[in-house]
């Protein structure tokens, strides 16, 4: 099973797994933004990018690329004036090419009432696929091709044959024959040029094949009934080659940075059911490897989906399988939590003491979702009376997580509520250092309000699970909700 996901993933961005495109609620000073970056599949390419502001005070909106750190993060180019829309003057939109692969950042320029503000948006480049000719270009081309080789055979041959012809003088048999030789000699260099070319290529090609980024396999085993042993899949000798500029920037799995506290966020996810779901944070034992000691859960077939984040600001999942028995411990501790058994609802979820999570839509009947469109997912805790709650805390620094999976584990997304973006990777763009600061930046959100909000869009159709994670009471619970996306 894991085979197919791998297989089925192949055109992936880096960060999440089968969602590349980024989603960032955050402030450029007072200015609230709601940032869409849809980075290109193949790098070089032009990153599209979509910045909607939440009022009406914003009069221009510039944007330009940087390179996440370096010397490269330093050497600003100019920046591009994002296009205001006409029918919706609050909803900016531009272009931003993304030269080389690894971890950049939108530098978004504010000007407004205010005056002027600044805000940054990691985002990670990887080609994920090979851009192909288009068919009939391809034909157009040949057809010109077959041309070009006629006409410069027939030169050669006309060339040998009445070069040195006096004026109306017609060519003999032997000079006839030595335009036939001229014409071979020159069909033949011209199809060992053309093979030598095809090999060329074809060797690029596949050079450009193996660059092509595929998410990582993290290697799982179960040690003595309960500890979970996880080995990071490490870079190959391509992405280890210094002199190659274009190259994934995964360089090696023991430069990891943390992110809200911890080196690794690890999600098993029991499949096909959905039923059992854990957010757990290993411990790191030695470079790219990790142990952790799983709570209470039932057998199944587990899939594994690991998020970290390098000093470079590039971001990545990786992916795995492991087939568990039923595992007996003690409860979860710290910052680990799941559920073993839920049930997902369109609309209502069940908490513990009798408190449920409810998820809020604009519309009844709930509006229609429609993959590619960035919204806001909004949830509200409730107690046992249909109340507010007024126990809420901060889970690591933030009013909670959500984590957006397709049904067929092909889409996974590790989201907060400033969006998509890993915090780590915020700070990074920020300037600040990640290992010292709570990588809040741009983060307005209330972290005692009964209600949570998740900046995110769908990347295709298809159902989905939603697990949203908050804390109350010193308890961290977990909502599950079923999504279908159209």
């Amino acid at each position: 099973m894991l085979a197919v996901l791998l297989l089925c993933t192949a055109g992936v961005a880096s960060a999440h797994v089968g969602s590349p495109d980024v989603y960032y609620d955050g402030y450029a000073g007072p200015y609230h933004l709601l940032v869409t970056i849809r980075p290109p599949t193949v790098v070089p390419g032009v990153a599209e990018i979509q910045i909607r502001s939440v009022s009406n005070d914003v009069t221009r909106i510039q944007i330009l690329p940087l390179r996440m750190v370096g010397v490269a993060a330093r050497l600003a180019p100019r920046p591009d004036t994002a296009e205001r829309s006409s029918s919706d003057p609050q909803l900016f939109t531009g272009g931003l090419w993304l030269l080389v692969r690894g971890a950049w950042k939108v530098q978004v320029h504010v000007d407004g009432r205010h005056g002027k503000a600044e805000l940054a948006v990691p985002v990670t480049a990887v080609s994920t696929t090979s851009a192909r000719m288009r068919r009939a270009l391809g034909g157009l081309l040949a057809v010109l091709g077959i041309f070009l080789v006629a006409g410069l055979v027939a030169i050669i041959g006309a060339a040998n044959r009445e070069a040195d012809l006096a004026p109306g003088e017609h060519p003999g048999d032997s000079k006839k024959h030595r335009g036939r030789i001229g014409m071979v000699v020159m069909a033949v260099i011209i199809v060992v040029a053309l093979v030598s070319g095809n090999g060329w290529w074809s060797a690029e090609a596949a050079d450009n094949a193996r660059l092509l980024y595929r998410p990582p396999h993290v290697q799982a085993s179960l040690q003595n009934g309960n500890l979970l042993s996880l080995q990071l899949e490490g870079p190959t000798a391509e992405t280890r080659a210094p002199l190659r500029l274009d190259l994934p920037e995964r360089p090696r799995v023991d430069d990891l940075i943390p992110d809200h506290g911890h080196l690794m966020h690890l999600f098993l996810v029991r499949m096909p059911d959905m039923k059992s779901f854990w957010h757990l944070h290993p411990q790191q034992v030695d470079a790219g490897e990790f142990s952790q000691g799983l709570p209470d859960l039932p057998a199944g077939d587990y899939w594994i989906y690991a998020d970290i984040v390098h000093q470079s600001g590039f971001s990545e999942t990786q992916i795995g399988e492991i087939d568990l028995p039923a595992v007996s411990s003690s409860q979860p501790t710290a910052d680990d939590a799941g559920v073993a058994n839920a049930n997902a609802d369109p609309k209502v979820s069940q908490l513990g003491d009798g408190y449920r999570m409810v998820w809020e839509q604009d519309a009844a009947p709930l509006k229609a979702l429609k993959a590619k469109e960035a919204m806001h997912f909004r949830f509200r805790i409730e107690d046992r009376n249909g109340k507010p709650a007024t126990d809420m805390e901060n889970y690591m620094g933030m009013a909670g997580h959500t984590v957006f999976l397709s049904n067929d584990g092909k889409v996974f997304a590790h989201v907060h509520p400033a969006g998509s973006v890993s915090m780590a990777a915020a700070a990074l763009a920020q300037g600040e250092n990640p290992a010292t600061t709570d990588a809040m930046a741009g983060m307005h959100h209330a972290p005692l309000s009964p209600e949570v909000s998740f900046p995110y869009g769908f990347p295709q159709p298809g159902d989905y699970h939603i697990f949203v994670q908050i804390k109350r009471g010193g308890k961290v619970e977990t909502g599950v909700f079923a999504a279908r996306v159209l």
